[in-house]
């Protein structure tokens, strides 16, 4: 489902990678990007909405009021919601992504 709404809110580069066995945090994580402000925050709020509407899912986020990064907790799966220069900064998927898996290859 939150690939699904990402998507369907025009998130680009989108990349979900699989953290079991690998974190206690979350079984999966959602990193995608927005090209404004504007849509990553939009992007984070019709995810939350619709986490909450349809799977009974109240999520945590953060970062919304400056829409350059937002967390959301959904328990089982953590997204970032980047602008893409702020993804590119802190390059997450380096960091998550097994050795030798490229970010195209998840998309």
């Amino acid at each position: 489902m939150v690939l699904k709404s990402v998507d369907d809110d025009k998130a680009e580069d989108i990349v979900q990678i699989d953290l079991r066995g690998r974190s206690d945090v979350a079984d999966y994580m959602v990193i995608c990007s927005g090209r404004s402000s504007r849509q990553v925050a939009s992007i984070s709020e019709k995810l939350a909405d619709r986490l909450k509407q349809d799977m009974r899912i109240s999520v945590r986020m953060e970062g919304k009021e400056t829409g350059d990064w937002v967390l959301i907790d959904a328990g089982d799966v953590i997204v970032h919601v980047f602008r893409p220069e702020v993804r590119e900064f802190y390059q997450l998927e380096k960091m998550w992504l097994p050795a030798g898996t490229t970010r195209s290859a998840q998309g």
